[in-house]
């Protein structure tokens, strides 16, 4: 008989107690990859964001607007090479239910600046600038909503209304946008400011940020501090800040993601790690007679200890490797339902394997003071046992 032989009968002797630990490790995978997976997601702005892209938002909030004038003042600063600005809309298609995220923007200022993220075909880039209605649109959202070049979407805003009192803003798909690197949100509509501007009913010359890249990520300090120095004591007083910073704050807004993601999947492990810990011990002194028959037919102690830290590394993986496969599955199908929401979230190659080193640790730590024990059984005593 193998050791894997020997290995696969020891964990299985008592099939109710070995499936109650696979089937609580593989919830604790599943817990882990679903989280770790939503975590990535939730930060994947702040780590694609830009080095030399500066964000500039209003120093009381990033919520409050700021004079369409700052857009002309800021271009002529030193070290800047380029600016935009954006305005939330607060979009939704058909019902409130249906949330999009919508900018109005200005054409060819935002897509130079996004020019490293965005794929805009050309015939897509020139209706964009030419058509004042016309709307570029993501490719994911484009792709879950079943939109095209040409159709004609009645977009409503939940913060804005028109002059006339209506809420919906008619705009022509002129164009797709793809992601030009993996994991880049293309789930948006962006379309002109101008149209924009010129029909809401409040709010008019108006703007809630501006966007600029700079010569060198080297003068950003400078940069941020002369555009807030300019606006020093004004009615919109400004805060500049890289765009990793920018989007890290803005997903503060909803907590510490990275906490409660260390905290539930942390919880889970201990717990896990205490049952399986206290089970294999218990699995160990259970055998004790038969590990000392064991040495006395010869295995020697290395042999006795990789008995036990085989099979405490087989249950890990028996139930480390569904529960992983499981999170892909639940993985998969929250992408689709989140995409407005938490756009991007994959089971991404480094989790699986984060998940297989986990599974590797807690075998070895719930292993091996089992193990040593095994391995230093008295014969004498051990036999001597009832």
């Amino acid at each position: 008989m193998t050791d894997v032989s020997l290995i696969a009968r020891n964990l299985f002797r008592k099939k109710l107690r070995a499936a109650l630990m696979i089937v609580s490790i593989m919830t604790a995978f599943l817990i882990f990859g679903v989280l770790v997976a939503f975590e990535h997601a939730f930060n994947a702005g702040e780590d694609l964001a830009a080095a030399d892209r500066l964000m500039v938002v209003n120093k009381i909030n990033f919520t409050q607007p700021l004079p369409y004038a700052y857009y002309e003042r800021v271009k002529a600063v030193e070290g800047v090479r380029q600016v935009s600005h954006a305005n939330w809309f607060g979009g939704y298609y058909q019902e409130p239910k249906n949330f999009l995220i919508v900018l109005a923007v200005e054409p060819e200022s935002y897509l130079k600046i996004y020019d490293r993220e965005l794929d805009v075909p050309d015939d897509a880039r020139r209706a964009f600038l030419s058509e004042r209605t016309g709307a570029l649109v993501g490719e994911a959202l484009a792709q879950d909503k079943g939109w095209k070049v040409g159709d004609r979407l009645p977009v409503s805003s939940t913060i804005y209304s028109q002059k006339n009192g209506g809420h919906v803003w008619e705009m022509t798909v002129v164009g797709i946008a793809k992601p030009a690197k993996p994991h880049i949100d293309s789930n948006f509509i962006v379309f002109h400011y101008d149209y924009f501007n010129e029909t809401r009913s409040f709010g008019k010359d108006m703007i809630g940020w501006l966007v600029l890249t700079t010569t060198s990520p080297a003068v950003n300090d400078k940069v941020a501090k002369t555009v807030d120095a300019m606006f020093a004591n004004s009615t919109a007083e400004t805060a500049t800040d890289t765009e990793k910073a920018f989007n890290k704050a803005f997903a503060a807004q909803f907590g510490n993601i990275a906490l409660i993601v260390k905290l539930v999947v942390g919880a889970a492990f201990v717990t896990i790690l205490m049952i399986v810990g206290n089970t294999m011990a218990m699995a160990v002194r259970e055998r004790v007679r038969e590990i000392a028959v064991l040495k006395t037919l010869g295995f020697p102690p290395a042999r006795i200890l990789r008995l036990i830290l085989g099979e405490s590394l087989l249950l890990a993986l028996l139930g480390g490797l569904p529960g992983i496969g499981l999170a892909a599955l639940a993985v998969a199908a929250l992408r689709e339902k989140l995409l407005n929401f938490i756009p991007g979230m994959v089971m991404t190659p480094d989790i699986a394997v984060l998940a297989v080193v986990l599974m590797l640790g807690l075998g070895l730590v719930t292993g091996i003071i089992p193990a040593f024990s095994a391995m230093r059984l008295n014969i004498a005593s051990a036999l001597g046992r009832s």
